[in-house]
């Protein structure tokens, strides 16, 4: 009898954190600082969010990562990117950072990179909304001569807090939580 209720008590468990599982990788907690990076990856929400931001006076500036060796067709990822942020209203505050990691953990080097000439003391991140808790983590121990908050870029068509309901945020929520236990279990400790 006893280890019937043991059992179904880890059901309970087991089903509450799945239900919040989603809920749980997300931290949108900006905070008012002297720079603010979107880190490379999805290029519509990302930019959008920091942009956002900036207009809203939360840094005097942005840097975009954009990956240095990735092409689009014929062009450069990083031309691209320096397109973009030439074409904007506040062009003079946007910059672009080429990062040649292909990691979170490998973009911080880059990121400390742009970021040291500057004097820069606090950064906020711009990420996709999934992505947030584990990029915090990665910096705060890669880089912790840095205050860093985070803001959460939403995408619906990527990603959901009912998992469950959608193949996409379903895959895109097992996936995130296998890289933030490697990044627990493995990438912390080398």
């Amino acid at each position: 009898m006893r280890l019937i209720r043991i059992f179904i008590v880890l059901l309970i468990v087991l089903f509450v954190f799945a239900s919040q599982a989603a809920r749980i990788l997300v931290v949108d907690q900006p905070v008012k600082s002297d720079a603010i990076v979107v880190l490379a990856g999805e290029t519509q929400a990302r930019p959008a969010r920091a942009l956002e931001l900036l207009r809203q006076g939360m840094a005097p500036r942005v840097f975009l990562d954009a990956e240095g060796r990735n092409q689009v067709y014929d062009q450069k990822l990083i031309d691209i990117a320096q397109h973009y942020a030439s074409s904007l209203p506040e062009a003079k505050q946007v910059s672009v950072c080429p990062i040649l990691g292909f990691s979170t953990t490998t973009e911080s080097d880059d990121i400390a990179r742009c970021l040291r000439p500057l004097g820069v003391h606090s950064v906020l991140i711009v990420t996709s909304e999934f992505h947030t808790r584990r990029a915090l983590m990665i910096l705060h121990h890669r880089l912790p001569e840095y205050q860093f908050s985070v803001a959460a870029a939403y995408n619906s068509w990527e990603y959901g807090e009912k998992w469950w309901t959608n193949r996409e945020w379903a895959k895109t929520t097992f996936d995130e939580w296998i890289k933030m236990i490697w990044w627990e279990l493995v990438d912390r400790w080398r």
